[in-house]
């Protein structure tokens, strides 16, 4: 494994065809706790500093609480997906989880370049709209310490409920197959994590 650049993604993203309408819909995939919030925002900076108008949309912001996990859907196609693939700026309902209800809402400009960043974001339905998809991975132990102490010890039942839910949908939805890259989420290799990132090798890929 070897490190590579946000910078040469971002190239490649732009240089990519517009599947959504107009737009390049990349999706940044993955189990909870990861890293893909901050691998989307980091490539969200790439894409913006090579020029390109760029719209995160973090798919936990349209869930409607622990229950939601992969209902949301719907709220995904008719706020953002469908607005964008027709050219028209979209619209979508934030999810507050401190108080447990939606509260305001969010505008998405027509982009270049949309980021979907979420558990289920490369999801079978979209596949074909995106330019480019990745799943983040990380060992399931690292990755419920690392929520633990994000969101508190309180969290503990209904996320291992979660994680457990959420593995079953990747194997049945063959996301890992079907996504562009697998990347490292927790790497030992080397690298700038500013400005690179680690992709994992397939199974039966060369490791280089």
């Amino acid at each position: 494994m070897a490190a590579e650049r946000f910078d040469d993604l971002a190239a490649t993203i732009l240089n990519g065809p517009a599947r959504l309408g107009p737009v390049r819909a990349v999706a940044v995939d993955g189990p909870t706790g990861s890293g893909k919030t901050t691998f989307a925002a980091r490539l969200a900076e790439s894409l913006s500093a090579a020029g390109a108008t760029v719209a995160l949309v973090h798919t936990d912001d349209l869930l409607d609480g622990w229950d939601d996990q992969f209902s949301f859907w719907h709220r995904l196609e008719e706020g953002v997906l469908a607005p964008l693939r027709a050219g028209r700026p979209g619209r979508y309902p934030v999810y507050d989880w401190v108080r447990g209800r939606f509260d305001g809402v969010r505008d998405v400009p027509v982009p270049d370049v949309l980021v979907l960043e979420g558990s289920t974001a490369a999801r079978a339905a979209v596949r074909p709209e995106l330019t480019r998809s990745v799943f983040v991975y990380a060992p399931a132990e690292l990755r419920l310490n690392r929520v633990l102490a994000r969101d508190g010890a309180d969290v503990r039942e209904s996320l291992l409920r979660w994680m457990n839910a959420e593995e079953a949908y990747f194997l049945a939805d063959g996301v890992h197959d079907g996504v562009d890259a697998l990347i490292d989420g927790a790497p030992k290799v080397g690298h700038d994590p500013r400005n690179e990132f680690v992709r994992l090798p397939r199974p039966g890929e060369t490791d280089d």
